[in-house]
């Protein structure tokens, strides 16, 4: 065998992975199924995308292998095929945000400058959850909380917020976590209990950040 009769298949293989993620979309679709399995209609409402694209975008991340499904009655539910899909879609972000500068404005403006305080990093996140110092809230549709979460965190989706402020504890630092670094669930709550008047910050890394790191976890209502 000739060094390109082993290179060219095997970069052919390669590129189906390149191919699968030349799409906003379907980056979009991995980052969601790194919270749990969803149907597709719920794919596709989370994404703003209609059930039959969704459905096609998914068959492609499907032939390359990067998702999986199971089927329970007339619903079929998608899921990452595993631990590694999810790295590699963070991967993708930090690169994009360190080597493109339009990332990192569209994050500045939207996310950095919304922020009156810095993030919680993982380290200070995980030593402040140990030692008890802080409050924290998932604010994840309850789907993906129960999928899985940090272990002792309070259950309040954004949409429930407002109502449920009674739940939250009071006199204590409250850390809010979402769906990744560029999940807004978290900007927008941290900002809503600011103007309650509560001290609020958002863990940057969100529930995949934890769970990658190998940190413990939760599952179940």
């Amino acid at each position: 065998m000739s060094h390109r009769e082993f290179k060219d298949p095997l970069y052919v293989q390669f590129a189906r992975i390149g191919h699968a993620v030349a799409s906003p979309v379907r980056i979009e679709l991995l980052d969601l199924l790194a919270q749990g399995e969803k149907t597709v209609e719920a794919l596709a409402a989370q994404s703003s995308t209609g059930i039959k694209n969704a459905s096609a975008h998914l068959r492609v991340l499907r032939q390359a292998r990067l998702v999986e499904t199971r089927r329970a009655g007339t619903y079929v539910y998608y899921r990452l095929a595993d631990e590694d899909v999810s790295r590699f879609v963070r991967e993708l972000q930090r690169l994009g945000r360190q080597r493109l500068t339009e990332v990192e404005q569209v994050a500045r403006q939207y996310l950095d400058d919304r922020d009156e305080l810095q993030p919680v990093a993982l380290a200070e996140f995980r030593k402040r959850v140990r030692e008890g110092k802080v409050t924290v809230i998932d604010v994840r549709p309850q789907d993906e909380y129960a999928a899985g979460h940090i272990p002792g965190a309070l259950s309040i989706p954004l949409a429930e917020l407002r109502k449920r402020l009674s739940d939250i504890p009071k006199h204590r630092d409250v850390v809010a976590y979402c769906r990744g670094p560029y999940c807004v669930l978290a900007v927008e709550a941290v900002t809503l209990l600011r103007k309650r008047g509560i001290r609020a910050r958002r863990f940057e890394g969100g529930w995949p950040a934890w769970r990658l790191a190998g940190h413990p976890a939760a599952t179940g209502a």
